[in-house]
């Protein structure tokens, strides 16, 4: 491995993947009600979009297999925090919303999350934050659009 851009990239990649390591499991003991990360990220994005999505939109959004999505939204629905509808269209689908119950799992996973967010990026410094997110948005974008 003498290429110095083959080790600058795995450097990213090695601290990229291990910051979201840290970062999910940080966050994963804070958020309430056994809530893992996956089902806020569902949660947070049936409350932004505002509408009914089926489970085959839900994975591709998450670029996840349909039986992970399918994992996911049953222990949602379990919870009590979606609900999963026939497609009055067509028979085959499900529709899923984010139940008001869902509505405030989300709003408590946000402000369990925010003060431990607050703090790194305090650490941090928001200068140093507001740099960097330019660079890691364009890279979600380009893997994104691979």
């Amino acid at each position: 491995m003498t290429d110095p851009q083959n080790a600058l990239a795995i450097s990213l990649f090695s601290e990229l993947l291990m910051a979201d390591q840290l970062l999910r499991n940080r966050l994963t003991r804070v958020l309430p009600n056994k809530m893992e990360i996956s089902h806020f990220s569902v949660l947070n994005h049936l409350a932004r979009v505002q509408e009914e999505r089926t489970p085959a939109q839900l994975a591709r959004s998450f670029h996840v297999t349909r039986g992970a999505m399918t994992n996911t939204l049953t222990k949602l629905e379990i919870a009590g925090y979606v609900h999963i509808r026939p497609d009055w269209d067509d028979a085959r689908r499900k529709m899923v919303s984010i139940s008001p119950a869902g509505q405030r799992a989300r709003e408590a996973a946000l402000a369990a999350m925010a003060p431990v967010i607050a703090e790194m990026v305090g650490e941090l410094g928001a200068d140093k934050v507001r740099a960097a997110l330019p660079v890691l948005r364009e890279l979600r974008l380009k893997l994104e659009a691979d």
